[in-house]
């Protein structure tokens, strides 16, 4: 059974390292740093150096604000997409690489964090020993899977968490949508190699290549194993998933909570999906005593256990077997690691070379050891001030959106009541955790690192599953703070923004308020307006899952929801492919309900005096600028396909033109008149909350 953790939406998709469970030891405060002076970007905060003004802005304001940057910049080899993000991440990775060495330098006690840091991030990069290695630390594995008799062996072993080998059916704890007071485990359908049910059942020419390609990559996998016939199998192997496939439900339908909400007992999901051994499974992953879970996909998961069942012993062993090699890839020789990066990197992405094997090791201690990491990051590079003003933002974008929601004409005062109370419940969480995950029980063998990572799996998974029965955690943190991302999760109605964020483009406390309320503003309008989105709008202050709307206003919700889709579907990113409206709908009001606030809340803070016109650019549209350099970003074509395939994000470009359109103070600041191909005729910009 995969291990997830389930944290959605966060603000931007980038498979960065996902915190665990945070317990044990007490926060120390952050070391006190000096003020930076001046704004880290341009003279107050926006790097005006990127701009191309030959461009109008009513045209295309995103390359308006980043049109010579993306007519400059190459995206790095070892990188699908560039931008923001990815620049702030790069800046990350190179200080926990800093923290690492350093801990790696030390004369550490056994058993210590710094022991723990320095012994795998020093197995990882002996690429020596794993050379001589060869595949002999799976080969006992590789028995394994190949010594199994029937169906039900394969279940229990698909539920080892130390073994982790691919299943059908996936899984994580969560608070309960609907008893918010206890967890419960979500299972879910899972098994596919390629993440997308549509790279196995659509019919362009891409998706066909992709598929020929994916079953070249399966075969090197069977070889690597010593196993013959290895194409003829891969193609078997291939079959088996696309019927999975098949059975998949589309990401737009996945997103409906009112869909995959359906709480069952152990028996009436063995009566209702026969063919897989459920029982099995769950004892193997900890989970077999549990009296109810809650299954998402609910037909999906009937046919994956059907197709479970209907498969042949022999192909099921080679698909645990490709896919256990596929997952150890990191720790392998080179030869199949570089077979893996030859589909998922070039083939399903188009990144031209595999990272460099330093960074695919700090990715390593930050997925293992993230939070040991993370207390030291936020020590060295989180200044105390940034909380303090985060902490101000927060209420502030807080404050606003109250006043927004007094003043919405389309909804009920019964019905604004419960959505004022919600945003009153908003529990914000900013740059570290209160306390820190205690990792005493995860061992750590520089000698052994494939032992290591399993089990480190196995803790991970084990540490998860223990929320079981417990109390709800409200101090549990889903991102490290090393990560540069935010995210909103609906079970706990909480708002978070990990330390590593906190910087450049998007908060700079030296930079002129107008870009922090365009910048980290928008970010903290964004989660927010998660909670009110097509799908949060589903929860209320407690996190539990229930209908509070009048009929009415949520019929007027809808229209509004269905104009934005309508208007994205439009757009084109590359010939014949458009984003989908439906399955990046909840990003996308999260993206207009925070640029709203953020423009509201920097318009209170002005306390009614005009802002000073700085570099001969006035506070609004420094506010917009700062907006539409948070998104600056750049895709290969490849990278590009399997964002709108994937979703929910839309691609930067139409994160900052599909907005501002809609809003009408953009128009103003940079005089955008009819005729302009970004001008959207008042009655039909968007205007939710």
């Amino acid at each position: 059974m995969p291990l997830n953790k389930l944290i959605v939406p966060s603000l931007l998709a980038l498979g960065l390292a996902a915190g665990l469970s945070a317990c044990g030891q007490k926060t120390s405060a952050p070391t006190e740093t000096s003020r930076v002076q001046s704004p880290v970007l341009g003279t107050f905060g926006v790097a005006l150096e990127n701009m191309d003004k030959t461009v109008k802005p009513g045209d295309n304001f995103f390359y308006y604000v980043n049109g010579t940057w993306l007519n400059n910049t190459e995206i790095p080899a070892d990188k699908s997409n560039y931008g923001s993000f990815t620049m702030l991440h790069d800046q990350s990775v190179k200080d926990v690489q800093a923290i690492i060495q350093d801990m790696a330098k030390a004369k550490s006690a056994k058993g210590s964090n710094e022991q723990k840091i320095g012994d795998l991030y020093a197995a990882f990069m002996d690429t020596d020993k794993i050379e001589a290695l060869g595949i002999t630390p799976i080969a006992a594995d590789l028995a394994a899977i190949k010594a199994l008799k029937d169906h039900k062996a394969v279940a229990a072993m698909m539920g080892d968490p130390s073994m982790g080998v691919k299943s059908p059916i996936g899984g994580w704890v969560d608070v309960d949508v609907k008893d918010t007071s206890n967890y419960i485990f979500y299972m879910t359908q899972s098994g596919l190699g390629m993440s997308n049910r549509g790279y196995y059942l659509d019919a362009d020419e891409k998706s066909i290549g992709l598929r020929a390609d994916y079953v070249k990559f399966m075969a090197a996998m069977l070889s690597a194993a010593g196993e013959d016939e290895a194409a003829t199998r891969a193609s078997a192997v291939m079959a088996f998933e696309t019927k999975m496939a098949a059975s998949h439900w589309k990401p737009e339908k996945r997103r409906e909570r009112d869909l995959t909400y359906n709480k069952m007992t152990m028996a009436e999901l063995i009566a209702y999906a026969p063919g897989f051994d459920w029982q099995g499974m769950a004892d193997n992953a900890g989970i077999g005593a549990q009296k109810s879970f809650v299954v998402r996909e609910t037909d999906a998961v009937q046919g994956l256990a059907k197709t479970f069942a209907e498969t042949p012993m022999d192909v099921l062993k080679d698909y645990m077997t490709i896919h256990y090699i596929s997952s150890k890839s990191a720790y392998l020789p080179k030869a199949i690691d570089d077979a893996k990066f030859a589909f998922y990197g070039k083939a399903l992405r188009g990144t031209e070379e595999q990272r460099p094997r330093w960074k695919r090791g700090v990715g390593q201690v930050s997925n293992t050891l993230g939070e040991a990491v993370g207390e030291v990051y936020v020590g060295r590079h989180f200044k105390p001030e940034a909380k303090a003003q985060m902490d101000d933002l927060v209420e502030n974008l807080r404050a606003t959106f109250k006043d927004g929601i007094d003043g919405l004409e389309w909804m009920s005062p019964e019905t604004k009541i419960e959505a004022q109370d919600k945003l009153r419940k908003f529990y914000p969480k900013i740059g570290y955790p209160k306390t820190w995950t205690d990792y005493s029980a995860l061992q750590v063998d520089r000698n052994d690192l494939i032992g290591t990572i399993k089990s480190a799996n196995a803790w991970a998974w084990n540490d998860m599953v223990s929320d079981l029965g417990g109390p709800i955690d409200r101090e549990e943190w889903g991102m490290t703070p090393q990560t540069v991302n935010a995210y909103y999760r609906p079970s706990l109605n909480e708002i978070v923004f990990p330390a590593a964020i906190l910087q450049a483009p998007f908060f700079d406390p030296a930079a002129d308020p107008a870009v922090n309320y365009g910048g980290i503003g928008a970010v903290i309008g964004h989660e927010m307006g998660h909670g009110f989105d097509d799908q949060g709008a589903k929860s209320d202050g407690d996190g539990k899952q229930r209908n509070w709307w009048s009929e009415a206003d949520q019929a007027a919700f809808k229209a509004k929801s269905e104009a934005l889709i309508a208007q994205y579907d439009q757009f084109e990113p590359l010939p014949g492919a458009h984003i989908n409206g439906q399955l990046s709908l909840g990003e996308n009001i999260g993206d207009l309900t925070g640029i709203t606030m953020a423009y509201a809340a920097y318009q209170k803070s002005l306390g009614g005096k005009p802002a000073p016109v700085i570099d001969g650019y006035t506070g609004d549209q420094r506010f917009f600028l700062a907006y539409g350099q948070i998104w600056q970003r750049k895709f290969r074509e490849e990278a590009m396909r399997t964002q709108l395939k994937n979703g929910p994000h839309s691609p930067g470009e139409y994160r900052a033109n599909g907005i501002v359109r809609n809003f009408d103070q953009w128009y103003v600041a940079f005089d955008v008149q009819p005729g302009d191909k970004l001008y959207l005729a008042p009655e039909d910009r968007v205007k939710i909350w």
